[in-house]
């Protein structure tokens, strides 16, 4: 089945929203038809052989619904996190950032800027102070305009967007969202970090898949 280890044992598997139904009846077919429960903010899949497999919806789709019922509405969840969503994207590292607004698969509104920022010295000394406060500002003025970036691109789409996705150096995300005129975009802010090595435009179109994924946690019943 693949997928990459957890942490505290299974492994996660990210499943695209079109293929969600054909995956369950998958592990259907291989463990036996499963008993869904909800767990605090995902559904879980036991098997008859004692085979789990956690459902996370993606960010902006909405929490499962407690119940009490033995069984839940798997019809009902699949429905709700595979329908199409408006949702922000914000990838950033010091010197380059990409904005985004994705509406469902379709990348509707986007813009990269890039911006040098001096990389670390092994100078000692004076010259090492100066490189540091000489990256320092220019760490400072990318970080103002991806501030500014944010508001032109994303900020007007805020009352629309369901979540705001973000992906690439946390400390950088944090500082940027920082700006009180982000407020908006930072209580939207997902839960869900994308691991991003380089803004770019085809990096932003790759986010809007991972960020529409289902991530599922597959455990195998302990021996």
């Amino acid at each position: 089945m693949g997928g990459r280890p957890a942490a505290g044992g299974g492994r996660w598997v990210e499943v695209d929203p079109a293929r969600l139904a054909k995956w369950i009846d998958g592990f259907a077919s291989r463990h036996g038809p499963p008993r869904s429960i909800i767990i605090g903010y995902a559904v879980r899949m036991t098997a008859p052989d004692g085979t789990t497999a956690d459902l996370h919806p993606p960010p902006g789709a909405p929490a499962p619904a407690a119940v009490h019922a033995p069984d839940v509405d798997l019809a009902g969840f699949l429905t709700a996190v595979t329908a199409p969503r408006r949702i922000g994207l914000l990838l950033a590292r010091a010197g380059a950032v990409a904005v985004g607004v994705a509406d469902g698969d379709r990348l509707v509104a986007s813009k990269v800027e890039t911006r040098y920022v001096q990389g670390r010295t092994a100078a000692g000394g004076w010259s090492q102070q100066r490189f540091a406060r000489r990256r320092a500002n220019q760490a400072k003025a990318s970080a103002n305009e991806a501030v500014d970036l944010a508001v032109r691109v994303l900020l007007p789409a805020a009352s629309s967007l369901a979540a705001l996705v973000c992906g690439g150096d946390r400390r950088t995300i944090d500082t940027i969202l920082s700006d009180p005129r982000l407020a908006p975009l930072g209580r939207l802010r997902a839960d869900r970090h994308l691991p991003v090595a380089e803004p770019r435009h085809a990096v932003l179109l790759e986010a809007v898949t991972q960020s529409r994924a289902i991530h599922i946690l597959v455990r195998d019943p302990t021996p």
